[in-house]
């Protein structure tokens, strides 16, 4: 294993490990050490207690970030006519039906979000062994199966992230970036928290939420005191 080095001693001695902050002093300390050359992703992960190998306990949505992601998502469109039309005018990267049906599968992917029309699912449907692994198969509970697919697509431009906790129980999506203000990371971070609490499964029994924590792509993880998520 390698050695860590001094600036990443530094960093993590910046944090105390044994202490869970109150979110807006995470959000600062995160966002302080985060100093690396590149623009940084500030992610959330949230340990929940869930089993997610049952049904009535999986966690799953779409949630459209106030200050957005600061990132421009990559965008496909399975459409045809006139919707494959507005989903252009939205701003999709790739749209078409069966030609890109043929590219994905020959395993040309370079999109990070798929939406389909409805009538074009039977296509789509074939292609679920490349799409499912990766999370981009479309799903009409997720909004990507929709005759609205303008705004499916100005969604997923504008910041909207989707969740879903792994077999772990735990979930995390990346809530902007480090040259974000503090606060639109805050708020950013309220709104994901919500959204989860929101999803709270029926099947869920106990504590919901065990554990938040906050880190940026290159920097040590903060824990998060629950006690503020209230306020």
């Amino acid at each position: 294993m390698a050695k860590p080095t001094k600036k990443r001693k530094a960093l993590a001695a910046a944090v105390d490990t044994g202490r869970a902050y109150g979110l807006a002093e995470a959000v600062k300390l995160v966002k302080a050490n985060a100093s690396s050359k590149f623009d940084e992703t500030i992610e959330i992960s949230m340990n929940l207690g869930i089993d997610p190998r049952h049904a009535d306990q999986m966690v799953r949505g779409m949630l459209s970030l106030p200050a957005g992601t600061g990132k421009t998502l990559r965008v496909a469109v399975f459409a045809r006519g006139a919707k494959a039309e507005e989903a252009t005018a939205a701003g999709a990267d790739l749209v078409g039906a069966e030609d890109l049906a043929e590219k994905v599968q020959a395993g040309d992917m370079p999109f990070d979000r798929c939406i389909a029309t409805p009538d074009l699912m039977a296509l789509v449907g074939r292609l679920g062994k490349v799409l499912g692994p990766r999370g981009l198969m479309p799903n009409p509970k997720l909004g990507t199966v929709t005759m609205d697919v303008k705004g499916a697509v100005s969604a997923a431009k504008a910041g909207q992230v989707e969740f879903r906790a792994e077999k772990a129980g735990i979930v995390h999506a990346g809530i902007g970036k480090a040259s974000f203000a503090e606060d639109r990371i805050l708020e950013n971070a309220r709104a994901f928290i919500d959204a989860i609490t929101k999803a709270k499964p029926t099947g869920a029994k106990g504590t919901y939420v065990k554990k938040v924590s906050l880190s940026s792509t290159m920097g040590p993880g903060v824990k998060v005191d629950l006690a503020s998520l209230a306020a």
